[in-house]
Formats: C-alpha cells, sequence, structure tokens
C-alpha cells in the first residue's frame, strides 16, 4: 500500500514512517520541515511542503496516487494555542481543510487524522468515552474538534473516508531507540523532566491545586509505539471497510504530574529540583481514556504503555543525544 505521511518527519510521523516502512508499505512524507529523521527513513519519498499550500499538496497527490493519508502535520501546545489561537486555527483547522481540498481533488478518499483527547476538555465521567460531551478548555483542542466535524460533513457529502484518533499524553522513543521526542521548544513533562535530570536543573510543575487526588494534572500516557501500532490498524481497517468514525488510544490507567516525576526519579536515579508553579492556562484537570472501542473495533491493545517502560525508552533515547 502506498501511503502519505503529513508531519512524517516529526516526532510522531518519523515513527510511523518507520513502522509503515517496516511494514512493507510505500512511504510518501510531506513536512515542511527537513532534519535528521528524513535521512532515517530515507526509503520513504520526501516533499518538503507546507500543508496550507493547496495547490502544491494536489500537485503532489495527483502525482504519487497514494491509497490513504495519514495526516499528524500541526501545532501541538496547548498553553501556546491560549496566546496564538489564530495560529492555531490557521494550522490545524484550515491546514487539514486545504488538505481535504487537495486530496478530493486528488480523487484520495481514505483519511487517518491525528485527533486529541484535548477535544474533551473538563468531564464529569472518567475514563472518557468518544460519545462523551466535548468541551475544549483551549483553541489547541477546538482546532481539532472542527476538523472532526468537518470530516462527518465530508463523508456525507463527498464520501471521504476518515477516522480520527483522540489519543492522550505519549512519550517513548522507536522500538530500536532510534527516533524520540525532540521538540523545540519542548513542552511535554516527560522529556523536560529528564532533561532536568540530566542537567541537574529546577523542574517546573505548574499546579498543584487541581481537584485530583495529590492536586496536580491527572494523565494517560501511551507510548508513542503503540500509538503508531493503532494508526497501522485504522489504516487497514479503513481500506477494508470505508467509514466515518472515531477512537480514543489510551490505557485507560491515570498517572497524576508527581507520580510522573516520581518515575523519573526512580529511572534515573537522579533527583529532581521541583519547582510548584501557577497552572497554565488551558490545561485540563484529568483526561483519561475509555479505549474499549477501538478494542474491539480494531483488535488494538497497549503492549508498551507503563509509565515505567514509557520513561525508560525515553530516558534511554535522551541519553543518546
Amino acid at each position: 500500500m502506498k501511503v502519505l505521511v503529513t508531519g512524517g518527519a516529526g516526532y510522531i510521523g518519523s515513527i510511523m514512517v518507520q513502522m509503515l516502512l517496516n511494514n512493507d508499505h510505500e512511504v510518501v512524507i510531506v513536512d515542511r520541515t527537513k532534519n535528521s529523521t528524513v535521512e532515517a527513513n530515507k526509503r520513504a519519498k520526501f516533499y518538503q511542503q507546507d500543508i496550507l499550500d493547496m495547490a502544491k499538496l494536489e500537485e503532489i497527490l495527483k502525482t504519487e496516487q497514494p491509497n490513504a493519508v495519514i495526516h499528524f502535520a500541526g501545532l501541538i501546545s496547548m498553553e501556546e494555542s491560549t496566546r496564538k489561537p489564530e495560529l492555531y486555527f490557521k494550522v490545524n483547522t484550515f491546514g487539514s481543510l486545504s488538505l481535504i481540498t487537495a486530496m478530493l481533488n486528488a480523487g484520495i478518499n481514505n483519511l487517518i487524522f491525528s485527533s486529541s483527547a484535548g477535544v474533551y476538555g473538563n468531564t464529569d465521567v472518567v475514563p472518557i468515552v468518544e460519545s462523551g460531551v466535548k468541551k475544549p478548555t483551549n483553541p489547541y483542542g477546538e482546532s481539532k474538534l472542527l476538523v472532526e466535524q468537518m470530516l462527518l460533513w465530508f463523508w456525507r457529502t463527498k464520501n471521504l473516508s476518515s477516522l480520527s484518533l483522540r489519543y492522550y499524553n505519549l512519550a517513548g522513543a522507536s522500538s530500536d531507540g532510534s527516533l524520540g521526542e525532540t521538540h523545540e521548544p519542548e513542552t511535554h513533562i516527560i522529556p523536560l523532566a529528564l532533561q532536568a535530570a540530566q542537567e541537574g536543573a529546577e523542574f517546573k510543575l505548574f499546579g498543584d491545586d487541581y481537584p485530583t487526588t495529590d492536586g496536580t494534572c491527572v494523565r494517560d500516557y501511551i507510548h508513542v509505539v503503540d500509538l503508531c501500532q493503532a494508526h497501522l490498524m485504522a489504516l487497514s481497517s479503513l481500506i477494508n471497510d470505508p467509514r466515518h468514525d472515531a477512537y480514543n488510544v489510551g490505557t485507560g490507567r491515570g498517572w497524576s504530574n508527581r507520580q510522573v516525576v516520581d518515575t523519573v526519579k526512580k529511572i534515573t536515579q537522579k533527583e529532581l529540583l521541583v519547582k510548584i508553579e501557577v497552572r497554565r492556562p488551558g490545561d485540563a484537570a484529568e483526561l483519561v481514556a475509555d479505549s474499549t472501542k477501538i478494542k474491539q473495533a480494531l483488535g488494538w491493545k497497549p503492549q508498551h504503555s507503563d509509565l515505567a517502560e514509557i520513561v525508560q525508552s525515553a530516558w534511554e533515547y535522551a541519553g543518546k543525544q
């Protein structure tokens, strides 16, 4: 199968590309940034292209004629989105519309969309099921929800098949340890805590007054390899059964920020100088997935998503950088 991956030079995208190649798929990467991951996945064809340029995307899609598109390209910081909402709606929402339009014009009808648990926001029911109330607490979550709503209408009116995967906090590295999380700037708790441990630097923990057991945010953590496996299984399912749907991708187990800090200390055998800061704008108190639906529909289940295994994987990758 030929698959085009937007954001294929990024953290998740590069590991997804590696997995697709290892499963004998032909891969085309579209990413606005060319970096070392492109060389690591040199069997894939690469286009340095921004998804906001619909005409160029259409040209690439018509030339390559992939069987499906996996769409990762986008901005990811909930906190930044509260300061730059216009940027997040432009890149995440309008950028996705640009891609969808280009796909339709090129006759490509299968899309796996990288969505987010951020579409739910604060909820009274945990773990969260896909049919739960969606009240994003930040523009990032809203930008993803808008894309999901568009995809429903494109299915109804244009027969564009799509599966949206709403995943939770992810971390870890590729199975061979060659690819991992290196955002610039970094905003995610596990790589930030590991960096602080490496450098003996202060680690900022945002908020200890949430309505949770220990006062810190609670999140469902998933290993990036498990997440990419879910995308791979969703791709196969969509090709065999064209439809529109959405799935949570998580473990059903929540870990507080304090528990993450304690796990980092245990894995690294280093102390962390923790400084409590005020809450970050847009952070929900608790996001934990009910992933029953994807387990039943696709047979997916996490294999590497114990928090200690995730942190160990990320720590080993950090040690190679």
